[in-house]
C-alpha cells in the first residue's frame, strides 16, 4: 500500500461476484471467451444499428452512400436497427455480468480477462455512428466557433454560417460553451485538423475520449490497491461496465477525459506528489468544470491526518490558489477568461422523470396546477432546494468526517451533486462507478443496486435517442420518431426482464440471498 493514510476502512470487498463458483480446486477464471465473444457480438449490433438510428450531421456524406440510405429511410432498415441496437446494448449487460460470474478468483487472470473483455467490446464502439447522444456535434460547432474567432464563452453555434449542417441539438444554437480551456484548444485543434469533416473529428475526438478510458484503467486499479480493495474486481465493475464503454466510446462524452484526468490527480495526491496531482485535477477540471468538487478534499489528503483547523485551511488555500492560478494561466493564453461560469448554465432538460428531485418537482407542479397555481414556478423552488441540499451535503463531507475515508467522503459529496440535481444522465452515473468501485462496493445489496442501475441506465439510454428521418413519419410528424423509441424500449426492457427474473445465470444475481464463500488465495 503506498500510503496508509488512503486506508479507507470500508468493509472489504467481496473477492467473487454473486452467483460465480468458488470452487477451491478449479480455474481463477472459467472460459471467459463465451461472455467475451457474447459481448463482441452486441457490440458489433450496435456497430450495424447505428448505420440506421445513430446520429448523424446533416451534411455528413455517409447519407448519400447506399447502405446507409437503405438503413436510414426504408422501415425494414430502420426497424432492424433498432432491433440491433437494442439486443446489442442488452447482449453487453449480460455479457459483463456473466464473465464476472466466469471469475472465480479475482487475480491476474481476472485482470487479464477484463482487459480483453473491454478491448473486444470498445473496438466496435470506435466505428459506431454515435449512438445515445449527439453531444459530439456540438463539440465540432464549438471547435468551429475557435478556428473562425469567436468567443464560444458569448457566442453559441447559431453565430456559425451554415450551423444547422453541423447535426448539434438545437438547444447549443444560442448556448454558451460550459467546458473549460483544455477542452475549448481540443474542439479547436480537431476541427482545424480535419477541416470541420464531421467523420474525421468525431475519430478524434473518440481518440480523445480513449485517452480518458485508458486513464480509468490504469488508475482505477491503483486507486483501489490504496483502499485495500481487490483492484481487478473494481476494473471489472468500471472499465468492462457497458454503461462506462457506451457513453464514452459510442456516445463520445468529454466526461471520458474529465474523470480519466481526475482519477490520475487522486492518486497521484494520494501518493504525495500532490503538485502533479492538482496540475491533473485541474486539467480535467478545464474539461467539465465539476470536479472542482475534488480540491477541498485534495487541500484535506495534503494537510495530512491529525491536522489542526488552521492547517486545513492553509492547505485548502494553496489547493485553490494552485488551481486557480493554473485556470487563470490557461485563460490569458486563450483570451476567454472564466467564461464557462456563464457557461454552465447552459439550457438543456431541466427535469426528467427518473432524477428524484425531478419527479418530486413534477409531483408538486401537477398538483399545483390542478389547483391553477404556478406549479412550474413551485416546481423550480424543489430544485433549488435539492441543489442547496447537494451544498450541504458537500460541506458536510468536507468538514465532517474520518481522515481514513476521505475517498468515501469525496465519493458521497459527489454523488450528492448528481443524485440531488433535477437532471441525471446516463453519463453522471459513470463519473460515479469508479469512484465507489475504488473505496468498495460490497458483494451484498451494493453490487446488486449497480445492476439493476446499469440495467435501467441502458434501457433508457437504447429508446431515449434516435435519428428517425422526418419523411418516415408520414401524417402525423413524430408518430414513427415515438413508435421507434416505444420499439427500442419494450425490446431492451423485454430483455433486461429476462435477465432479472428468467435466465438461470443471471437471475441470481438480482435475486439469490448472498451465501458464504470460500475464495481460494490470490499468489
Amino acid at each position: 500500500m503506498d500510503d496508509p493514510e488512503m486506508t479507507a476502512p470500508v468493509p472489504a470487498i467481496g473477492e467473487t461476484a454473486t452467483g460465480a463458483s468458488t470452487d477451491p480446486a478449479g480455474p481463477e477464471v472459467d472460459n471467459p471467451r463465451s461472455p467475451i465473444l457474447s459481448g463482441f457480438i452486441g457490440s458489433m449490433f450496435l456497430l450495424v444499428g447505428s448505420l440506421g438510428v445513430g446520429w448523424l450531421a446533416p451534411g455528413s456524406e455517409l447519407r448519400r452512400m447506399p447502405l446507409f440510405i437503405w438503413m436510414r429511410t426504408e422501415a425494414f432498415g430502420v426497424g432492424l436497427s433498432i432491433v440491433l441496437l437494442a439486443v446489442g446494448g442488452m447482449l453487453l449487460v449480460r455479457a459483463w455480468l456473466r464473465l464476472g460470474q466466469h471469475i472465480h478468483v479475482w487475480g491476474r487472470e481476472a485482470r487479464r480477462a477484463t482487459l480483453q473483455a473491454v478491448v473486444a467490446w470498445g473496438l466496435p464502439m470506435m466505428f459506431t455512428v454515435p449512438l445515445f447522444s449527439r453531444d459530439v456535434y456540438a463539440y465540432i460547432g464549438q471547435g468551429r466557433l475557435m478556428v473562425e474567432g469567436f468567443n464560444p464563452y458569448e457566442n453559441g453555434i447559431s453565430a456559425l454560417s451554415n450551423y444547422f449542417q453541423l447535426g448539434a441539438d438545437k438547444m447549443w444554437t444560442e448556448a454558451p460553451v460550459p467546458y473549460g480551456q483544455v477542452f475549448l484548444w481540443i474542439e479547436q485543434f480537431v476541427v482545424w485538423s480535419t477541416n470541420v469533416h464531421p467523420e474525421a473529428s468525431i475519430m478524434l475526438f473518440r481518440l480523445a475520449a480513449l485517452v480518458g478510458v485508458v486513464l480509468c484503467i490504469v488508475y482505477v486499479p491503483k486507486l483501489a490497491e490504496l483502499h485495500g480493495v481487490n483492484p481487478h474486481r473494481a476494473l471489472w465493475l468500471t472499465a468492462a461496465n457497458p454503461l462506462f464503454l457506451t457513453n464514452f466510446i459510442a456516445s463520445v462524452h468529454n466526461d471520458s477525459l474529465m474523470i480519466g484526468l481526475a482519477l490520475a490527480g487522486l492518486y497521484y495526491c494520494a501518493t504525495r506528489r500532490v503538485i502533479f496531482g492538482i496540475v491533473l485535477v485541474t486539467a480535467s477540471i478545464a474539461v467539465k468544470p465539476i470536479t472542482v468538487v475534488f480540491l477541498p478534499f485534495i487541500g484535506l489528503l495534503w494537510a495530512g491526518k491529525g491536522a489542526s483547523w488552521p492547517r486545513k485551511f492553509v492547505f485548502w488555500g494553496l489547493t485553490a490558489g494552485i488551481s486557480l492560478a493554473l485556470l487563470y494561466a490557461m485563460s490569458l493564453v486563450n483570451g476567454f477568461g472564466f467564461g464557462w461560469i456563464n457557461g454552465l448554465s447552459a439550457p438543456g432538460s431541466v427535469w426528467i422523470w427518473y432524477a428524484p428531485v425531478g419527479l418530486l418537482g413534477l409531483v408538486v407542479a401537477s398538483i399545483a396546477n390542478a389547483f391553477s397555481l404556478d406549479g412550474w414556478g413551485l416546481a423550480k423552488w424543489v430544485y433549488d432546494a435539492g441543489k442547496l441540499l447537494a451544498v450541504g451535503i458537500v460541506g458536510w463531507q468536507i468538514f465532517r468526517g474520518e481522515h481514513d475515508r476521505l475517498m468515501r467522503r469525496l465519493t458521497l459529496a459527489f454523488a450528492a451533486v448528481v443524485v440531488l440535481a433535477p437532471m441525471i444522465q446516463s453519463w453522471y452515473v459513470v463519473w460515479l462507478i469508479p469512484l465507489f468501485a475504488v473505496t468498495g462496493i460490497r458483494d451484498d445489496w451494493q453490487v446488486k443496486a449497480l445492476y439493476f442501475i446499469v440495467s435501467f441506465f441502458m434501457v433508457y439510454a437504447i429508446s431515449d435517442q434516435l435519428e428517425v428521418f422526418p419523411y418516415l413519419q408520414t401524417d402525423d410528424l413524430g408518430l414513427a420518431l415515438a413508435l421507434a423509441r416505444n420499439a427500442a424500449a419494450i425490446i431492451a426492457l423485454l430483455f433486461a426482464l429476462y435477465l432479472i427474473f428468467l435466465d438461470r445465470s443471471t437471475k441470481l444475481l438480482f435475486s439469490k440471498a448472498d451465501q458464504p464463500v470460500t475464495v481460494r488465495p490470490v499468489i
